[in-house]
């Protein structure tokens, strides 16, 4: 042996658990349940239309295919947080942007 002595494993979730704190990830793992969720909260209108794309430090981005659902879900961004929140069963989102696809 070379004199260095093995470090033990560490479980992915000890691992995962220790990003998820003031200095690691900037977002709460929970979060990607919102892509779960999704469909369901929007229905399949908008959500045929619009995706979310990341959640940092609470603010959700939202990307949208077309300037009019853009326009129309910028209407509806008090109701998209209550309804993302109430079906989470915590304050994961506080704020709503939204990007155009422009692929």
């Amino acid at each position: 042996m070379n004199g260095r002595q093995k470090e033990p494993f560490v479980s992915l979730k000890d691992v995962l658990a220790s990003l998820n704190g003031p200095n690691g990830l900037p977002f709460d793992l929970k979060d990607a349940e919102i892509w779960q969720v999704w469909d369901e909260v929007m229905g399949p209108a908008a959500s045929s239309n619009a995706r979310p794309l990341h959640i940092i430090n609470g603010v959700l981005v939202i990307c949208v295919r077309e300037p009019i659902w853009l326009q129309e879900l910028r209407y509806q961004v008090e109701d998209i947080i209550h309804k993302l929140n109430t079906r989470l069963g915590r304050q994961s989102v506080r704020a709503v942007r939204f990007s155009l696809d422009k692929g």
